[in-house]
C-alpha cells in the first residue's frame, strides 16, 4: 500500500482553509460603527458608555500606543435569518498569530453588563440562537490599542514600551464589523476534522489506526459539495462517525486539561492594563462556562482577582457565582506568580499568606497547590515554605526551557534544604497555553518520563496574557478526545482532581534534592538594577516596621498600622511578579516600580521613626536601634542603646603607591590603582587574596545574548573581558578608615570607597556607578586564596551548597546564579563571604595557579549591571550605588550575620534611655525573621524564626512582656498540633537544620 497521507493531508488543509472554515459564517451584513478616543487614561465604563463617538468605517486605522478607543457597534437582524443562530464578528485588527501581544477589547450592552473578550482567536460575540429576525443589535466595546512590543525575530529596541515615548501613530487597522449567520454543523465539522487530521499526522506509518482515519477523512472530503459546504456538512460528518467513536486503549496516556489563561501581572505592559486584560478573560471565561457543562477553569494570583473585584464589579459578581458553582477554580494560592529566586524568606512567605488569606476569606477555599508555570527557576527553600502555608503541590512548565539538560521526571517529590518534600508536576505538553492540537496532545504522552509508573499530566489549557483564555473550540477537541483511539484521553479536571489522582497512582515517585535552577535567564538576576534595590530594601524596611511598631504597641500604647502594612506587603508582592521583579518588562513597569519603591520607603520610614520616638521618649541619650537579629556594638538585636567601639583604623601609605588600613583585626593593602592585593587575617595568619591577584576589580563583558536581551545571558560572554584598572584619582575617603577611588570607562564613571571601619573584620564596599553601556555586563570580582569544590549561597530561611567545579553538563549550566544577602566558601576552619545590600546574579568559578604553587584560586565575581536594549531600550541607565563587603574567616554563622547587617544599618536617635527587645533568642544560629502583632487584631504577638546554620539547634526564646500562651502555627498563623515548652515567657526550641517556626506569643495584658 502505497503512502498516500501526504495527498490526503494537503487535500484536507486546501478545504479547510478555503471552503470548510468560512462557510461557518455562511451570510455576513455589515454593522454601523461610531468610535470615542479616550483622552490619556482608560475612562469609567460609564463614561466610555455615555460618550458621544463619531463614524469610522472598516478599514481606517485607529488606535494611539496605549490609547483606549470606545466602539459602538450598532445593526439590525434581517427577518430572513428568522429561526438561525448569529453572531457578531468584531475584528479589531488582529494579527491571530499573536493572541495576547496586542489589541483586545471588552464588549458591553448598553447597560453597561460585560459581555465577553474579543482576542484574535476569539473575535464573536452571539446575537441570538436562534433569533426572530428583526432584533435591534447595540453593543459597546472598550478597545485597548497595546502596541505590538514582541516580534521574536528579531528582538529589536522601541520606544513603545513606555506611554511618553510611543508617539501618537494609529497601531491598527479596523478589519470587519459584521452580523453574520453562524452555522453550528458545519463549525462542528471542522472539529472533526482538525482533531482527525492532526491525530493521523502523528500516528506512525505502519499504524492501520492511522489508515482508518486517512479512509475516513477522505470519504468525509468526498462527501462535501465545495459549493454547498453548508447544505453537505451533515452527511461528511456521518462519514466520521466510526473513528470518531473508536476509544482510546486502556493504557492510553491521561490528561487532565484545565483551563487556563497564563496573565502576566505585567510584562509588555503596565499594570493598569493587566487589570483590563483580567477582567477581558474573566468574562470570556464565565461566558463559557455558562455554555459548556464539563469545563472548568481555573486561575492563579490572588492579586488579579482582588483587581476584578475592585475595578470590575460587575465582572466579579459573575466570577463569584461560577466559583461558588466550582467550575471557576482559584488557584496557587499565592499574591501573584512571583519569582522565587530572589525574594527573601519573609517576603515569599507572605507571598503565600496574602494569596492564600485572600481565597480563604472571599471563597472559603483554601489551595493545596503552588501554581508556578511560568516562573524563572525555583530556589532550594521553597518546599518548606509551601508546607508551612499549608499547602502540598507544585506545578511549574518552565523547566523545559532549560537549554542544555533535561530534566529527568514530569512527576516527583522535590527535596528543599529542610528535609521537606513536595509532590511536584512538570506538564510534559511543555507550554502554558495548550490549544489541544493532536501535536501537543501527541507531544504530551510521548515526552511523559515516568511511564511505567505512572500516566497522567496536567495541560494548562487556554491562551494567556490577554489571548482571552481557553476557546470553544478548544472544549470541542477536548470532548473529542475524551476516548478516541490512538490519543491520549483529555479529560477536564481541577488542579485538585489532578494532583489527587497524580499522587495516588505515585506513591513512590523520585526525588530530586535542592534547587529547580532553570538554565536560561539568568540574566533577570541582575537587568534593572534598581526594582532589584526597591524590592530588597523594601523587604527590610517592611521587617523594621513591623518590628519597632510591634515593640512599641506593647511597650506604649503605639497604634500598630495594620492597614498600612497589609497594603504595603501586597503592594511589594505585586512587584516580585516573575517580569516585574527579574527586570524583563518594558520601560513604563520599571518607570512606576522606581517611584513606587521610593513612595514605599517615605512611608515605612516615617512608621520606623513614628515607633522609635514613641520606644526611645524624650531625651539627649544618643541611641542606635538595631533591627538585624544579631546583636552589635553592645547593642542586642531588636533593642536600642548607646553604642560602644573600640579601637581604631589607621590609615597609612603604601610603598609603592597605594594606601594600607589596619585595625588590628584586618590588614587591608590596596595599591596605586586602587585594588586590594592583600586582606590579611591577623589573628589566623591568612591571607585571603589569591597571589598575584587583585580584589575589587571591575570587569565588564560584552553582552549580546542569542535571544531574550533583558532575560539572557550566554556562557559565550566570558569570552572577551575588559579589566578596568585606570585610574582617575585615589586618595584617603572623607575619615580617618577608608579609601576613595575613581575610575572612567567607555561613557561611565564609578566611584568606589573602600573602609574597615574600627573592631569590624570586614571591608566595605561602596560602589557608585553613573552606568552609560550598552550590551554591556559589568562584575566586581574577588579572587580568594580559598581551596574549595562547594560554596554556600543563601536561599530563604538558611542556604544552599553549588560546586564550585563544572565536572558536569549540569554544574557547567549554573555559570550565573542567585545567593540573597552572601555567598560564603571555607577551608576546614577557616573560610571567607562575599556580602551584598541589593545584588542577586554571581558567579564563582576555580582556576589553577600558574605561579609555581598548584594549589587553585577561587573568585566571587559579583553581578553589578547590565544594558539590554530589549523590551527597555534604556535598561539602568544612570547612578546606581551598590554595598558589598569582603569577610576575611567568616564561617557560615559570620556570612549569615555580616548579610544581616549590612542589610539593615542602625539607625541613630536622641531619647530617654535604653530600648530593650520585646523578644530574643540565645543561640545565633536561631535567626528571627519577623516580629509583628498577629494579622487578626488581636494584639498577639507573632514571631517567625529558623535554624540558619544548617545544623540542629537548642535555644530559648525569652519575651520581654508578660505570656498568657504560646502556639506554633503555620504561616497563616493558624494553630498546629504540636505545643512549645514555655514557662514565664521563656520558650524552649528544638529546631532541624534550617527549620522554620512561626510562634504566636498571647499577651497576658490583652486578654
Amino acid at each position: 500500500m502505497h503512502d498516500d497521507r501526504s495527498l490526503v493531508e494537503a487535500r484536507l488543509r486546501r478545504v479547510l482553509d478555503e471552503r470548510v472554515r468560512p462557510a461557518v459564517y455562511p451570510q455576513s451584513v455589515p454593522l454601523e460603527v461610531a468610535v470615542w478616543h479616550a483622552p490619556g487614561e482608560p475612562v469609567p465604563v460609564a463614561e466610555g458608555l455615555a460618550a458621544e463617538p463619531e463614524p469610522i468605517e472598516v478599514g481606517a486605522r485607529w488606535g494611539a500606543p496605549w490609547g483606549t478607543s470606545w466602539f459602538r457597534v450598532t445593526g439590525t437582524v434581517p427577518e430572513a435569518w428568522a429561526g438561525r443562530t448569529v453572531e457578531a464578528l468584531l475584528d479589531l485588527g488582529f494579527d491571530e498569530n499573536m493572541p495576547g501581544f496586542q489589541c483586545e477589547g471588552l464588549v458591553y450592552r448598553p447597560d453597561g453588563t460585560p459581555v465577553k473578550g474579543l482576542n484574535p482567536r476569539n473575535q464573536w460575540v452571539r446575537v441570538g440562537a436562534p433569533v426572530e429576525g428583526g432584533e435591534e443589535v447595540r453593543l459597546h466595546i472598550e478597545a485597548a490599542s497595546n502596541p505590538v512590543i514582541l516580534d521574536y525575530h528579531p528582538f529589536l529596541p522601541t520606544r513603545l514600551g513606555d506611554k511618553e515615548t510611543a508617539g501618537g501613530a494609529p497601531q491598527y487597522t479596523l478589519t470587519r464589523m459584521d452580523l453574520a449567520v453562524f452555522d453550528e454543523m458545519v463549525w462542528q465539522l471542522v472539529l472533526d476534522l482538525e482533531v482527525l487530521g492532526e491525530l493521523m499526522a502523528e500516528l506512525p506509518v505502519e499504524s492501520a489506526r492511522r489508515w482508518d482515519i486517512l479512509r475516513a477523512v477522505e470519504k468525509a472530503l468526498d462527501a462535501i459539495d465545495l459549493q454547498d459546504v453548508n447544505g453537505t456538512a451533515a452527511q461528511a460528518r456521518v462519514r466520521l462517525e466510526t473513528v470518531l467513536s473508536e476509544p482510546a486503549v486502556p493504557s492510553a496516556h491521561r490528561i487532565s486539561a484545565v483551563g487556563h489563561a497564563h496573565i502576566d501581572s505585567a510584562w509588555l505592559w503596565p499594570l493598569r492594563e493587566t487589570v483590563r486584560k483580567v477582567a477581558r478573560t474573566t468574562s470570556n471565561m464565565t461566558a463559557l462556562l455558562d455554555d459548556e457543562p464539563e469545563f472548568v477553569f481555573a486561575m492563579s494570583q490572588a492579586q488579579q482577582w482582588a483587581w476584578v473585584k475592585e475595578h470590575r464589579p460587575e465582572v466579579w459578581a459573575r466570577v463569584k457565582k461560577a466559583v461558588a458553582d466550582g467550575r471557576f477554580v482559584p488557584a496557587g494560592g499565592m499574591w501573584v506568580e512571583s519569582d522565587t529566586n530572589m525574594p527573601g524568606s519573609e517576603a515569599m512567605a507572605r507571598q503565600f499568606v496574602h494569596g492564600k488569606r485572600f481565597f480563604l476569606d472571599e471563597f472559603g477555599i483554601e489551595n493545596d497547590e503552588a501554581w508556578l508555570p511560568d516562573t524563572f527557576g525555583f530556589a532550594a527553600g521553597l518546599p518548606q515554605i509551601i508546607k508551612a502555608a499549608g499547602s502540598k503541590w507544585l506545578l511549574t512548565q518552565k523547566i523545559s526551557w532549560s537549554q542544555t539538560n533535561k530534566f529527568p521526571h514530569h512527576t516527583f517529590r522535590w527535596e528543599g534544604i529542610d528535609g521537606t518534600r513536595i509532590f511536584t508536576h512538570f506538564p510534559p505538553v511543555d507550554t502554558y497555553n495548550c490549544s489541544v492540537k493532536g501535536s501537543e496532545i501527541a507531544h504530551a504522552a510521548r515526552n511523559f518520563k515516568d511511564k511505567g509508573a505512572a500516566r497522567h499530566s496536567l495541560a494548562p489549557t487556554g491562551w494567556g496574557d490577554g489571548g482571552g483564555g481557553t476557546t470553544r473550540e478548544m472544549v470541542g477537541k477536548a470532548a473529542r478526545l475524551r476516548d478516541l483511539e490512538g490519543s491520549a484521553t483529555v479529560v477536564w479536571e481541577t488542579p485538585e482532581e489532578f494532583f489527587q489522582r497524580a499522587e495516588a497512582e505515585y506513591p513512590d515517585a523520585p526525588v530530586w534534592v535542592g534547587e529547580l535552577y532553570l538554565e536560561l535567564h539568568r540574566a533577570t538576576l541582575t537587568s534593572q538594577a534598581k526594582t532589584k534595590q526597591g524590592n530588597r530594601r523594601s523587604e527590610h524596611l517592611l521587617r523594621e516596621a513591623e518590628l519597632w511598631a510591634a515593640t512599641a504597641a506593647v511597650r506604649t500604647g503605639f497604634p500598630y498600622p495594620y492597614e498600612e502594612l497589609d497594603r504595603i506587603w501586597k503592594t511589594v508582592l505585586l512587584h516580585q511578579f516573575h517580569d516585574i521583579l527579574p527586570g524583563s518588562s518594558i520601560a513604563w513597569v520599571h518607570r512606576e516600580a522606581r517611584a513606587t519603591y521610593e513612595r514605599l520607603a517615605g512611608e515605612l520610614t516615617a512608621i520606623i521613626d513614628s515607633a522609635q520616638r514613641a520606644l526611645a521618649g524624650e531625651g539627649g541619650t544618643e541611641l542606635v536601634f538595631n533591627a538585624a537579629p544579631h546583636a552589635r556594638d553592645g547593642i542586642p538585636a531588636g533593642g536600642a542603646r548607646t553604642p560602644v567601639t573600640e579601637g581604631r583604623t589607621a590609615l597609612t601609605e603604601r610603598p609603592g603607591g597605594g594606601f594600607v588600613l589596619d585595625n588590628g583585626l584586618l590588614r587591608i593593602e590596596i595599591d596605586a590603582q586602587g585594588l586590594v592585593v592583600s586582606a590579611y587575617d591577623i589573628e589566623a595568619d591568612r591571607e585571603t587574596i589569591a597571589p598575584d591577584r587583585r580584589a575589587g576589580l571591575l570587569q565588564l563583558h560584552p553582552d549580546f545574548p542569542n535571544m531574550w536581551d533583558a532575560w539572557d545571558v550566554d556562557e559565550f560572554y566570558r569570552h572577551t573581558v575588559t579589566d578596568l584598572t585606570g585610574v582617575d584619582e585615589i586618595a584617603p575617603g572623607d575619615d580617618e578608615a577608608s579609601v576613595r577611588i575613581v575610575r572612567s570607562f567607555g561613557a561611565s564613571r564609578v566611584t568606589q570607597r573602600l573602609s574597615l571601619a574600627a573592631g569590624e573584620r570586614r571591608l566595605l564596599i561602596d560602589t557608585e556607578v553613573d552606568w552609560h553601556e550598552t550590551e554591556k555586563f559589568l562584575k566586581l570580582a574577588f579572587p580568594l586564596d580559598v581551596h574549595a569544590e562547594r560554596y554556600a549561597s543563601e536561599t530563604q530561611f538558611g542556604h544552599f551548597f553549588r560546586p564550585t567545579h563544572t565536572n558536569t553538563s549540569w554544574e557547567a549550566a549554573k555559570f550565573e546564579a542567585c545567593n540573597h544577602r552572601f555567598v560564603q566558601l571555607e577551608e576546614p576552619g577557616w573560610g571567607v563571604a562575599v556580602v551584598n545590600d541589593s545584588t542577586y546574579g554571581h558567579d564563582v568559578t576555580r582556576t589553577v595557579r600558574t605561579d609555581g604553587d598548584h594549589g587553585t584560586t577561587t573568585t566571587v565575581r559579583v553581578s553589578l549591571l547590565r544594558a539590554p536594549r530589549f523590551p527597555d531600550p534604556e535598561t539602568d541607565q544612570g547612578v546606581h550605588r551598590f554595598r558589598h563587603a569582603l569577610v576575611p574567616g567568616a564561617g557560615i554563622a559570620d556570612a549569615v550575620r555580616e548579610g544581616w547587617r549590612i542589610n539593615l544599618p542602625g539607625r541613630r536617635i536622641t531619647g530617654a534611655g535604653e530600648v530593650a527587645p520585646l523578644v530574643t533568642v540565645d543561640r545565633d544560629a536561631v535567626v528571627i525573621t519577623a516580629v509583628k502583632l498577629a494579622d487578626d487584631g488581636s494584639g498577639d504577638v507573632v514571631v517567625g524564626l529558623h535554624e540558619a546554620h544548617g545544623g540542629r539547634a537548642r535555644a530559648t526564646l525569652t519575651a520581654g512582656f508578660e505570656v498568657a500562651d504560646v502556639t506554633a502555627t503555620d504561616l497563616l498563623e493558624r494553630p498546629l498540633p504540636e505545643t512549645p515548652s514555655y514557662e514565664g515567657g521563656r520558650v524552649s526550641l528544638r529546631l532541624r537544620p534550617f527549620e522554620l517556626m512561626t510562634l504566636r506569643l498571647q499577651r497576658a495584658e490583652v486578654h
